[in-house]
């Protein structure tokens, strides 16, 4: 039952400023939370969200502005002291010891203890479960080790150590990028039961139809400043996409024609180790083909498999008609096939090296001559993909891993591209990514396509696929279905086949 503070602030952040040299990184933020409410936080990335989140949690003091908790002038020494206020951040990659059980992460450094220091066992297991019952999880076994759990149960134990700490505010950040349909559907209902009991949640989601379903308000950052706050239900998506981007986005998925042609592309029958199952399909120049499923469907060890990176135990992968049994994935780019990994800050990019050494490593002959790199050739290069993709960044020079996620993202996009390849398998090519990246990315798939390219593209998010692809493809532990036009398709057929399986009769 929500109380009559709801209508007060429990948070108050008024004029925050917040500088790294010459960098403003947040020029005066206005945020009011209140109890009970979901506040969704909005915003492109580079907007100031981290850095206001890292203000809140103490990890950065503020050079002006003013906050307030509960009334009381807020200034946490660090995060721990926020904590200890009750103020819990959960952050996207969770912060767990997967060789702990449940019940030693949720208490972990907090561990109830007697007069001679020993920990109290008893009061360890009541506390957790209590926390547990209070999420809903009494699933959850409190010895059971975290490694086993899946990622929907591993978010629920760090919540459930915000919640041993009576925590009156949690922020979730981008909490559902990684959880599968089922996941995010339980962490719904489990913010709920948390607001219900007068908790604040503040949300942070690029996933602006996720924060039209749970949010109450909003408030919108662009170029480290407040530019927008309302309430959710009386904003429209335009009216929130144009506030974050700060112009209009006539739509989401610009239409660039194209036209499929000839077969590039052929699997038949084709299985990994120990996924995917089965896969057949047929992929044409000028086509983009989407692949939906649940997570641990087999959708990215497909794509893994087809790159040579994992291993197939039968079928065959067929490229302009011929047999290709590639055994490396050197060996898919040199035949045109590239991958765009979902995992980029692990395999998509090497973060210490700089952007034009990502963006060229893998084709580097070009720039080549007498076998010496001609750095004002490649540097011109990787100033055209910036200027295509609209990276932003200091220049060719800068770090990788100094970018934004949705820069990083079309850092890696930028290597495919440049490598000028004519099959490109993209997996999850927008997770993590904002709003305005989203769309330039959709513009660029669209754009391959009209250029005669194949691009194949496996993703979580159906109105994605509905929006981008000509066919999409379902695949239901480890098996692919067959691809069909979008325009004979819909959601909820989509999504019968990934939690159902396929009826007989679809041949």
């Amino acid at each position: 039952m929500k109380t009559e503070r709801d209508s007060n602030p429990l948070l108050l952040m008024s004029g925050v400023q917040k500088r790294f040299g010459g960098v403003v990184a947040l020029g005066g933020v206005d945020l009011e939370v209140r109890r009970g409410e979901v506040h969704a936080l909005l915003g492109e990335n580079g907007a100031g969200k981290s850095t206001l989140m890292k203000v809140l949690s103490g990890a950065h003091a503020p050079d002006a502005g003013e906050c307030s908790l509960d009334g009381a002038p807020y200034a946490p020494s660090g995060p721990q002291d926020a904590l200890e206020r009750g103020v819990a951040m959960i952050y996207q990659e969770l912060n767990l010891a997967p060789e702990l059980t449940v019940a030693q992460n949720v208490l972990l450094g907090r561990e109830p203890r007697g007069a001679l220091g020993w920990i109290q066992a008893d009061e360890v297991q009541a506390r957790v479960a209590s926390a547990l019952e209070a999420l809903g999880a009494e699933e959850l076994q409190p010895d059971t080790l975290v490694r086993d759990l899946g990622p929907g149960q591993r978010q629920l134990v760090e919540i459930a150590r915000a919640l041993v700490e009576d925590a009156q505010l949690i922020v979730l950040d981008e909490p559902t990028s990684s959880l599968s349909q089922g996941d995010t559907r339980r962490l719904f209902e489990v913010v709920k039961r948390l607001t219900g009991e007068g908790v604040a949640v503040i949300y942070i989601s690029h996933f602006l139809e996720e924060v039209q379903e749970i949010g109450d308000r909003f408030t919108v950052l662009r170029d480290g400043e407040t530019v927008g706050a309302g309430v959710v239900r009386e904003t429209s998506l335009e009216e929130l996409v144009a506030l974050m981007a700060g112009r209009s986005l006539d739509e989401f998925f610009p239409k660039v024609p194209h036209e499929p042609g000839e077969v590039i592309l052929e699997l038949e029958a084709l299985a990994g180790e120990p996924l995917p199952r089965e896969a057949s399909l047929s992929l044409r120049r000028g086509e983009v083909l989407g692949i939906a499923g649940l997570v641990g469907a087999g959708r990215t060890e497909l794509l893994r498999a087809l790159f040579a990176l994992e291993p197939v135990r039968s079928g065959e992968v067929k490229l302009n008609g011929a047999v290709s049994p590639a055994r490396s994935p050197r060996e898919r780019l040199d035949e045109g096939v590239g991958l765009l990994s979902e995992d980029r800050k692990g395999e998509g990019l090497a973060l210490d090296l700089d952007l034009a050494t990502n963006a060229t490593l893998s084709h580097m002959t070009p720039f080549s001559r007498g076998g010496w790199i001609q750095p004002s050739e490649r540097r011109a290069a990787v100033e055209r993909w910036i200027e295509r993709l609209g990276i932003r960044c200091t220049g060719p020079e800068q770090r990788a891993g100094d970018l934004s996620g949705g820069n990083q993202q079309k850092a890696a996009l930028a290597r495919l591209l440049h490598h000028d390849v004519d099959v490109l398998l993209l997996d999850e090519p927008t997770r993590g990514v904002d709003v305005g990246a989203k769309v330039e990315v959709y513009r660029v798939i669209g754009e391959l396509a009209a250029a005669g390219k194949a691009v194949l593209v496996v993703s979580s998010y159906l109105p994605e696929l509905f929006g981008i692809c000509d066919r999409i493809a379902v695949m239901h532990r480890g098996v692919l279905g067959p691809a069909r036009p979008v325009d004979e398709r819909t959601e909820e057929e989509v999504m019968s086949e990934a939690t159902r399986g396929f009826k007989e009769e679809v041949a």
